[in-house]
C-alpha cells in the first residue's frame, strides 16, 4: 500500500504549522497536493515526494556522497510502493544507503524537520524528464554505525561535525540537532 497524498499533505501542514515563515516558499507544493495526484509515485513528473534522514550520533551527523549529484547530502531517496509511512520510508532509505541497522535508529520527531521543493534535472538513463521533488526530512539519532553502502546510490558515508555538515549541505542540517527538532 503506497503512501496517500493525504498523508503527504498532513506532513506538510504539520511542518508549516511549525515553520509558518516557509508558507510562501512551499505554496506551490501545497497547491499541487490540494489537487491530489499520486505524489508518492516516482512517475509523477509534476512533483513527487522523496524523504531524507538527518541522523545524529552524539555531536556528529551522517552524510553520504550522493552518486547522481556528486555532492555530500543527507541519506534519502524516493518512496517505494511498499512504504506505509513517510518516516518509515526515511528509515528504509537510510538503512539501504548506509547499511546502518534500522533497529539502532530512533526518531526524534514524528514530523518533518525540513521540507524542500526543487527542480531536479532530467535523468535520461532513468527515463525521467526534468521534474520537481518535494523532499520531507526527518530527524533521527543512533548509537550505531555505518555498514555496507548501497554503491549504486552513494559513494561514501561519513560522520561530520555539525558546523562542517552545515557548510556542505546547508541550514537544514542544524534542525537535526536543534532543540526544536527534538520533539516526540
Amino acid at each position: 500500500m503506497s503512501i496517500a497524498d493525504s498523508e503527504i499533505a498532513e506532513a506538510l501542514t504539520a511542518y508549516l504549522d511549525r515553520y509558518p515563515e516557509e508558507k510562501t516558499l512551499l505554496a506551490e507544493p501545497v497547491e499541487l497536493l490540494a489537487r491530489g495526484k499520486d505524489f508518492a509515485s516516482r512517475r509523477n513528473f509534476d512533483m513527487h515526494v522523496t524523504v531524507g534522514a538527518l541522523l545524529t550520533r552524539g555531536e556528529e551527523i551522517l552524510l553520504v556522497g550522493h552518486l547522481a549529484y556528486g555532492i555530500p547530502l543527507q541519506p534519502g531517496g524516493h518512496l517505494e510502493p511498499s512504504d506505509t509511512t513517510l518516516i518509515d520510508a526515511a528509515v528504509r532509505e537510510l538503512a539501504e544507503e548506509t547499511g546502518i541497522d534500522p533497529d539502532s535508529v530512533v526518531a526524534v520527531s514524528q514530523e518533518p524537520v525540513y521540507v524542500e521543493f526543487g527542480r531536479v534535472p532530467a535523468r535520461p538513463q532513468k527515463d525521467e524528464p526534468e521534474h520537481f521533488h518535494l523532499d520531507l526530512g526527518y530527524a533521527f539519532t543512533t548509537t550505531g554505525d555505518v555498514g555496507s553502502l548501497q554503491e549504486s546510490e552513494v559513494t561514501s558515508a561519513a560522520w561530520y561535525r555539525l558546523d562542517e555538515a552545515e557548510r556542505l549541505v546547508g541550514p537544514r542540517i542544524r534542525r537535526a540537532c536543534a532543540p526544536s527538532g527534538r520533539m516526540g
